[in-house]
């Protein structure tokens, strides 16, 4: 990362505005989307997974739209639009932590006036101190070190009576030298010869905002950005009626009530989304009257911003498209509500299959590269016609997200996490429906760890780990547990090497073939499976993960 040097001035601008505070954030979002994929590419593991690039980007994009979208760009307006769109638009632990920075940020600004370098140094420490506090056992040597050490630089700026742009700048200074120490506070990052990807997203994100305030040209990507890649996938109703969404504003000296917006918009259609404060309220719905839908909005303020689209028009295209990013029947239909729903967050059309079948309400697409944002998630939870809702994610990488909606959703709601699909199979099979959450929480993290499982896949880069030497292209096994675990020339040399570390004791191995397996390679690893173990039960099952060519599970 380069330091961006500030022209010399006869006279500093000492306060920004709300205006600056947009363009500044704009340019932040250019300079991340530039260097994308290489943060992507800060693996510990030289698997083709990374995605932490993908998922703040497309986390800040959210962010960006819902800023742009401010109809008076004053300083509150602003930061508070970056808060609710990063919010909603989260994506992955590295998105749900950027987002509770900039909430912090907003939470520390004093909109009243324009900022300075003092408010922006007290922002930063706001931001800092809120991305701790969203994470359950804070880890040193990753994103939540460089925000803070940024923010102690800016606090040091600050208190030279630095205005905001060398603020800023100490910030990128401060940020860039947290990121080259991370390695040093995280062993698996120094072997793997990386710094962390998340803190590497945030160093980019200052710089770019510095650049737009130095007046120094940001970096041109030249490519489509790659945050439409997860929203592709992105869990939508299979068509009922009307998609509704308008921008409910209050009218002049007034303010709205979010609670009553969304009592008198409930019971007058399905997926139901009202996010906002006294000042400015997202609606989305779907119905069969959008007009009555726009008629109950004007009751409440004036509208603006107001999109319908015929869903039942689409319904077969929109079927067809996103049958694998969203399977399950909407529950509204039912005269009374479920005692329990669960809710399954994976990747695959096979898994997607298997959980279906073995009873959750819905499945939301959710892996490496196509996170679901918690707005996401939360649309989902509200779809579901059930008392109590319990959310499996089978990817750690979607947690934070889930959280957020824990805290979010209206109704009782707990998360239940996996490291992979075959666990969540696992955790789903354990579910009481007649039990409280707590007891099945329990019950479900206790069936997800009583297999054990491996992920197998090819190496995209040369790497050290621990004591091994991994080359490109070698298939590489590695362990929830324990990681890195066996390395082969082929799949058959891999896994039997895999499988020789285990745990003595399982009776079936399934092996679940990713979207990228070759079926006839499947077959061959099947038959040199039961060669290796004739003692051991040995079924090929269509997973459709991406990435991960087999997820094996031992049982």
């Amino acid at each position: 990362c380069s330091i961006v040097t500030m022209p010399r001035r006869a006279e500093l601008q000492r306060t920004r505005d709300g205006r600056t505070l947009l363009a500044a954030f704009r340019a932040a979002v250019e300079a991340l989307d530039a260097h994308v994929d290489e943060i992507n590419s800060l693996n510990v593991y030289p698997v083709p997974d990374g995605d932490t690039g993908s998922n703040m980007l497309a986390t800040v994009r959210a962010a960006l739209d819902e800023a742009e979208r401010v109809a008076e760009p004053t300083l509150q307006a602003v930061a508070a639009a970056i808060s609710l769109g990063a919010l909603m638009g989260a994506r992955g632990n590295s998105g749900v932590i950027t987002s509770q920075i900039f909430r912090g940020m907003a939470d520390g600004l004093d909109g009243s006036r324009p900022f300075t370098g003092e408010d922006l140094a007290r922002a930063l420490a706001s931001g800092s101190r809120t991305a701790y506090r969203a994470v359950a056992k804070p880890v040193e040597g990753t994103i939540l070190t460089v925000i803070r050490e940024a923010s102690d630089g800016a606090a040091e700026a600050a208190g030279r009576g630095g205005d905001v742009q060398s603020v800023l700048a100490a910030t990128v200074l401060a940020s860039e030298v947290a990121l080259a120490g991370t390695p040093s506070l995280l062993p698996i990052l120094r072997d793997a010869g990386v710094v962390d990807a998340g803190g590497a997203g945030l160093v980019r994100l200052f710089e770019g905002a510095l650049q737009h305030l130095a007046g120094t040209p940001a970096i041109g990507t030249g490519r489509q950005s790659t945050a439409s890649r997860a929203a592709d996938l992105a869990p939508t109703d299979a068509g009922f009626g009307y998609e509704t969404m308008f921008l409910l504003q209050p009218r002049e000296g007034g303010t709205l009530d979010v609670d009553a917006v969304r009592l008198s918009l409930e019971g007058m259609g399905v997926s139901l989304l009202v996010a906002g404060d006294g000042s400015a309220i997202k609606v989305h719905v779907h119905s069969e009257h959008p007009d009555r839908v726009i008629q109950r909005g004007l009751e409440h303020g004036s509208l603006s911003r107001i999109t319908v689209e015929n869903l039942d028009a689409q319904a077969h295209d929109v079927r067809e498209r996103r049958a694998r990013a969203f399977t399950g029947v909407l529950t509204e239909a039912q005269d009374d509500p479920a005692p329990l729903a669960v809710i399954v967050i994976a990747t695959g059309d096979g898994f997607a299959r298997l959980f279906t079948a073995i009873g959750c309400a819905s499945v939301v697409w959710g892996g490496q590269g196509t996170n679901p944002s918690t707005g996401e998630l939360l649309q989902a939870v509200q779809m579901v016609n059930a008392r109590q809702v319990l959310l499996l994610s089978t990817n750690v990488n979607v947690v934070l997200a889930a959280r957020q909606v824990e805290e979010l959703s209206e109704r009782p709601l707990a998360v239940v996490s996996t490291r992979n699909a075959a666990e969540g199979l696992a955790a789903l099979l354990a579910v009481d429906l007649s039990s409280t959450l707590e007891a099945n929480t329990e019950g479900m993290a206790r069936a997800a760890r009583s297999i054990q499982t491996l992920l197998v896949t090819d190496a995209v880069r040369d790497a050290i780990i621990g004591d091994v030497r991994v080359t490109t292209g070698q298939v590489i096994v590695l362990d929830p547990d324990d990681g890195l675990v066996a390395v082969g020339s082929d799949d058959a040399e891999a896994v039997l090497a895999g499988i020789d570390r285990l745990d003595p004791g399982y009776e079936l191995l399934t092996v679940y073939h990713g979207q990228d397996a070759d079926r006839t390679a499947v077959e061959a690893l099947g038959r040199s499976l039961g060669r290796h173990r004739p003692d051991v039960e040995v079924e090929i099952v269509h997973g459709g993960q991406r990435p991960g060519r087999y997820l094996i599970a031992a049982e």
